[in-house]
């Protein structure tokens, strides 16, 4: 057989058996060469010592960690509930629990709640903290209590019409239940100033309910004061709950209704050292009409009032005398009587009418 023919008798080309030469003295670039007697040596010299180092290609899993974790926290929730057991007080107020700063606020209320709000742990409110212990606690404070709904058009009213209506009903709440100069005893000229001056009864109650008041013109029917010379406001905040709805009334007016509580910490005027703090807590309910001049006699930026009511705890009993008058120490009536409410629980109609009687509720809690 020739240096250029096949087994199958085919004859190489001079290329192909000139690159086979080459290729032989070379070595292909992939082929794998044998390890020299020297480097089989070596090799078998360090896999037969004892503690080699392993080679990089090699892998040992790591070892286990032992897991203190759970026994740091095994001992923190031992050393946590010797605490509560020991000081319950203290620990309440270490987590949260007895500090209005650190209550998580409540969501506008958009519609009637179906309950009562939770019982919260009995404590004594303070003159740092005036809403401890009560539901108010995780409530907004002033105007921003009062959930005011997107105004969309009705009746003869377009949307920003109705809008416009919706924030002058809420600056009424404010100017007649949270002014801090209407609070200590001022007449409430702002929040008179939005009431139809044309409604006769309304207008016989503002003229001589702040002079000589009565049952039937009481000046607490409509906004909120405390005797400055008798109470005073304890901190900067008055909590509130509550919101606007609307709906079309009668002859085309736009009928707001408003639904609010509010909460006043208050303590006496001449307290001294003596720091008892009491909460006077007002529901209110309004029905505002905002009149079709065209049908009804009326001013601009005005609203009639077409029905009014409230209930009250903590805010005395007895002859009206314009002002509430909350009971300190020995002022408390020894054998209250009369309904027992809840006045956080808004979930069922506001009670009371226009004549209030004076028959004293008693409040659940304060």
């Amino acid at each position: 057989m020739g240096a250029g023919t096949e087994p199958d008798g085919s004859s190489r080309s001079d290329e192909e058996w000139e690159r086979f030469l080459r290729e032989s003295v070379a070595g292909a670039a992939d082929a794998p060469k044998e390890p020299s007697a020297r480097a089989r040596d070596v090799a078998k010299r360090l896999r037969a010592e004892p503690g080699r180092e392993e080679g990089w290609r090699t892998y040992t899993p790591a070892r286990p960690k032992r897991r203190t974790g759970w026994y740091v926290f095994g001992l923190l929730v031992s050393l946590v509930l010797l605490a509560v057991a020991l000081v319950p007080g203290k620990t309440v107020d270490l987590f949260g629990g007895g500090d209005d700063a650190d209550s998580p606020p409540l969501g506008a209320e958009t519609a009637r709640p179906t309950t009562a709000p939770p019982a919260e742990a009995a404590q004594r409110p303070t003159k740092d903290e005036p809403f401890r212990g009560s539901p108010a606690a995780s409530w907004a404070s002033g105007a921003a209590g009062i959930t005011v709904p997107k105004a969309g058009a009705v009746g003869r009213m377009s949307a920003p019409e109705v809008e416009r209506a919706l924030a002058r009903s809420r600056d009424f709440l404010v100017a007649s239940s949270l002014d801090r100069e209407v609070l200590r005893g001022e007449r409430p000229e702002k929040a008179i100033a939005l009431i139809n001056p044309h409604q006769k009864d309304v207008q016989d109650l503002l003229r001589t309910g702040f002079k000589t008041p009565s049952e039937e013109n009481d000046p607490l029917l409509l906004f909120s004061r405390f005797q400055p010379s008798r109470t005073q406001l304890v901190g900067d905040e008055v909590k509130t709950r509550g919101r606007l709805t609307y709906r079309e009334g009668k002859r085309g007016a736009l009928e707001v209704t408003a639904d609010v509580t509010f909460v006043y910490p208050v303590t006496r005027a001449d307290a001294g050292g003596d720091d008892e703090i009491v909460r006077t807590i007002v529901r209110r309910e309004y029905v505002l009409s905002w009149d079709d001049p065209d049908k009804v006699i009326t001013e601009p930026g005005t609203f009639s009032i077409v029905s009014y009511k409230y209930d009250m705890t903590n805010g005395g009993c007895g002859a009206p005398t314009g002002y509430f008058t909350p009971p300190f120490g020995t002022d408390r009536p020894e054998g209250e009587s009369g309904t027992v409410v809840d006045p956080y629980d808004r979930s069922a109609p506001v009670g009371r009418g226009e004549s209030a009687g004076d028959e004293c509720g008693t409040a659940t809690r304060s």
